[in-house]
């Protein structure tokens, strides 16, 4: 157990290709090392719960805002690929002192996919893939999409819009704050409040989507790092059809459903969710230790394992293999 100072967040401005990246840094010496990858439509503030948990146990915690989300950079020109995003990502693993531990959310879930299972050797020491297969449900998506794209004048105030956002998201009992959603919403100079992402996304990455899939497919089966999937019982994107087919693909992967979540599993169930991120990361790092031949974990790695506010189990339902 670290001390919860060590937690304390650093923002910087990372550099790519041709743009800059908006990257917080939780715990910096801290191992090892995790790094977050929003979905789409989403910012790095959709962890900020689980990652200021998991570094306050050791782990090095990075959270990013995806190019044109957020308070990152948009595209001049407005073009955005996918090819453009797992290059961020790859960028931001590599300049992290080891390997990372990919946790990525939808469209961040399908870049890790396709990097991992493109790039040999994988920047990735694993993959936590949440509530995403290579293969998804139509109507789910474009049930999000319809959200995204229904209100083009933005809001007139903070309370408008938490009021459509709870329409959206009945499952949650608490209305988002004036706080919450500074980060979500841009005053434009009309005085309206719009989504922090570009528009120019919907007609790039998610226009372009469904072709990705046999890509997508084909790296899914290629990859060799340990996996765990976790999704939501009451989720419209991925369904028992698609996990069935993506752990057929990938064998060797854990899958857990958390019963209380949909498709927004970490919004849904953050106790939950950072439980079965915490037991995975354990279950690596004994792992490393036993390739290493230690018979026990040195003070320098995190203990995960014996948490009472992360180790309820009543509240999951595994599927699937661990790696060995």
């Amino acid at each position: 157990m670290v001390s919860p100072n060590t937690a304390n967040a650093e923002v910087c401005r990372f550099p790519v290709a041709d743009l800059n990246l908006a990257v917080e840094t939780r715990n910096a010496a801290g191992r090892p090392v995790l790094l977050f990858s929003h979905g789409f439509g989403q910012t790095r503030g959709a962890w900020n719960v689980a990652a200021t948990a998991l570094a306050e146990e050791g782990c090095r915690c990075v959270t990013f805002d995806s190019r044109g989300h957020g308070e990152s950079d948009r595209v001049l020109d407005g073009e955005y690929r996918m090819e453009q995003f797992a290059d961020d990502l790859i960028r931001i693993a590599k300049a992290q002192p080891e390997p990372p531990i990919l946790v990525g959310a939808s469209m961040g879930g399908l870049l890790g996919m396709l990097v991992a299972g493109e790039m040999t050797p994988s920047p990735f020491r694993a993959l936590i893939l949440v509530d995403i297969t290579p293969r998804w449900e139509t109507a789910g998506v474009e049930r999000i999409l319809a959200f995204m794209q229904a209100y083009p004048e933005g809001f007139a105030d903070y309370d408008e819009a938490a009021e459509k956002i709870a329409g959206y998201l009945p499952q949650r009992r608490e209305r988002k704050t004036e706080e919450q959603l500074r980060p979500l919403l841009r005053k434009g100079p009309d005085g309206r409040l719009r989504w922090h992402w570009d528009p120019a996304l919907l007609a790039g990455v998610v226009s372009q989507s469904e072709r990705y899939q046999p890509r997508l497919l084909a790296a899914a089966s290629r990859i060799d790092v340990p996996v765990l999937l976790l999704s939501g019982a009451s989720s419209d994107v991925v369904s028992s059809d698609t996990v069935k087919e993506f752990l057929q693909r990938v064998p060797h992967a854990r899958h857990v459903e958390l019963p209380h979540a949909t498709h927004m599993v970490a919004g849904d169930s953050n106790d939950g969710f950072t439980r079965e991120v915490a037991r995975f990361v354990q279950d690596l790092v004994q792992q490393d230790l036993v390739q290493q031949n230690l018979a026990q974990p040195n003070s320098s790695q995190p203990d995960l394992s014996n948490q009472q506010d992360l180790d309820r189990p009543d509240d999951r339902h595994y599927a699937g293999a661990v790696q060995p």
